[in-house]
């Protein structure tokens, strides 16, 4: 069953901090990167592909020129926990160390072109 809402067909390919997501209007992302502030206004304009609801494809080279992708910050939260553990067999030598990530989650609103 199609859904009658034509924002909800839109979806877009944007590229950030070396990354690549496929986003859609209502979607929430996680971006790694400083964090904003709550409630502030982010624009992606690093938009490598958009198909709109008509099945009309936007492909870029590299990007799609006049696209953008309009989104709202919505706090930020932890990624997991990651443990590196090293060891070197018949010697004793163990090492573990490990981190967490902060991401900046991102909830998208508008896609343009």
């Amino acid at each position: 069953m199609r859904r009658k809402d034509k924002d909800k067909d839109v979806y877009a390919i944007i590229q950030t901090n070396g990354h690549q997501m496929k986003v859609t209007p209502g979607a929430v992302i996680e971006v790694d990167g400083p964090p904003g502030e709550t409630g502030s206004q982010v624009t992606f304009d690093q938009v490598l592909l958009i198909e709109k609801d008509a099945g009309e494809v936007l492909a870029g080279a590299p990007f799609v020129a006049n696209a953008k992708v309009v989104g709202v910050i919505d706090g930020e939260a932890r990624g997991p926990k990651i443990r590196v553990f090293k060891k070197k067999r018949r010697k004793g030598f163990r090492k573990t160390r490990g981190h967490r990530s902060m991401f900046t989650r991102i909830r998208i609103t508008d896609i343009t072109v």
